[in-house]
């Protein structure tokens, strides 16, 4: 039957966080700043979710959302592992406890049988809880509780970026003969 479900949760969040937040958000933190990164690496880590079968703009929108809220989460903290437990506890939430589409992706196993009741842009349709609105609503009230517990910044450490760009390589010692 292949990988069983859960790990699977992990696997998701340690690959996505370690792509887009990890080497390369630090790599393109230190030529163009931490936030600017930041809104690249979460555009992209939502325009991937378009992929997804029953996926639409708004839920890649809420996904691009999510990254933001994964940086923050690493800027403040200095690490990856809060955004990847925050990840994979989000897709495990969705996808097996409630067996709900999980950026438009339904998978068998799941725990309960949950049904939607009324609008797309409540329910998310499709896309399921994170293309609604109320996704936006969790997401934003997140954003300023997470900002205000956690206030110092510890991410990018400054002397791990300090003159990264300017590197310069020693000349050699010279070899007696």
């Amino acid at each position: 039957m292949g990988l069983p479900l859960r790990p699977c949760f992990l696997l998701v969040a340690l690959k996505e966080e370690f792509s887009l937040r990890g080497y390369a958000l630090f790599t393109l933190s230190t030529g163009i700043g931490f936030w600017p990164a930041a809104i690249i690496s979460s555009a992209y880590f939502g325009y991937g979710h378009l992929g997804n079968s029953g996926e639409n703009w708004f839920g890649a929108f809420l996904a691009a959302a999510f990254g933001m809220l994964a940086c923050l989460l690493l800027r403040r903290t200095g690490n990856l592992w809060l955004p990847i437990g925050f990840h994979a506890a989000w897709d495990w939430g969705q996808t097996y406890f409630y067996g709900v589409p999980d950026s438009g992706v339904v998978v068998p196993g799941h725990l309960l049988n949950s049904k939607f009741a009324g609008p797309a842009w409540l329910t998310g349709g499709t896309v399921g809880p994170e293309g609604s609105v109320l996704c936006l609503v969790l997401l934003i009230v997140l954003w300023f509780v997470f900002a205000a517990h956690l206030r110092e910044v510890k991410y990018p450490d400054p002397r791990a970026i300090q003159g990264s760009h300017r590197r310069q390589m020693r000349p050699a010692a010279a070899v007696e003969t």
